[in-house]
């Protein structure tokens, strides 16, 4: 039998036509988790929080998945090589911890700035792969708002910081939506 091959270019155009609505969805409620728990948690537990809730972004992305029709576990699509792309920028994420934990041990208050920021940096080869500025959006201003936010509110940083996430997450997945309209 004759294997269907498809370019590079086709397999782009198949991974850019795509939601894309369960990972930042994923993303939106761990953070908004974490915010939430900054206001009513003693430190030890919000940093647990967070650490276990960014650690398992991937896999609640998995579980709305099967509500999005995006189902990233279905095995009857096509392999597309910007999935294993897009599994590498996760595989960079986690190992940003090794910059944020000894960060961590100095002072506890730096973890939603290192993890905000290096996990948010992932958002950067999307917008190549999906040949749109949205990816770009989302890291810089991301970026931006949680260091301004970090020096401005430091006995705030483990509730306004994620809370500035989250409306990162809303507007990338508005962008999303208009990108997937046009």
């Amino acid at each position: 039998m004759i294997e269907n091959k498809r370019t590079l270019e086709e397999q782009r155009i198949e991974f850019t036509n795509r939601k894309f609505l369960a990972t930042p969805l994923a993303g939106l409620i761990v953070w908004l988790i974490i915010g939430i728990s900054g206001i009513f948690l003693p430190p030890k537990a919000i940093v647990w929080v967070l650490f276990i809730g960014t650690g398992s972004i991937v896999y609640l992305a998995l579980f709305i998945s099967k509500f999005t029709g995006e189902n990233f576990l279905d095995k009857t699509k096509p392999k597309n090589v910007f999935d294993s792309l897009f599994l590498f920028t996760v595989a960079q994420a986690v190992l940003v911890y090794a910059i944020a934990i000894p960060f961590f041990l100095i002072d506890y208050t730096s973890l939603p700035l290192t993890v905000g920021i290096l996990t948010g940096t992932m958002w950067i080869p999307f917008s190549w792969i999906v040949k749109h500025w949205v990816g770009v959006f989302h890291s810089v201003v991301r970026t931006i708002l949680i260091l301004v936010l970090w020096y401005i509110f430091p006995e705030l940083r483990f509730i306004i910081i994620p809370f500035a996430i989250v409306v990162v997450y809303l507007i990338t997945m508005i962008l999303l939506k208009k990108r997937n309209n046009n």
